[in-house]
């Protein structure tokens, strides 16, 4: 899941080189925190949270086979 965090992070930035992601595994749940520049934060989230709930949708069902639930959280 991270590897497909951070490709499609870094297609929609313009500082590609600033994009961070860490994955945290739990029992029950899988924890996804995206970094990026201040600057490419309208990028990542997109009006109204249009793209970010993207991401989170994608992920999520590249998840599916996994009984874990997913979180995507997206930070400066």
């Amino acid at each position: 899941m991270k590897e497909l965090v951070k490709l499609i992070a870094t297609a929609l930035v313009d500082h590609p080189e600033s994009v961070v992601v860490t994955e945290t595994e739990q029992e029950d749940a899988i924890f996804i925190q995206l970094k990026v520049a201040p600057e490419d934060m309208g990028k990542v989230i997109g009006k109204q949270g249009k793209i970010a709930k993207a991401i989170r949708t994608v992920v999520k069902a590249a998840a599916s086979k996994t009984d874990k639930k997913i979180v995507v959280d997206i930070e400066q």
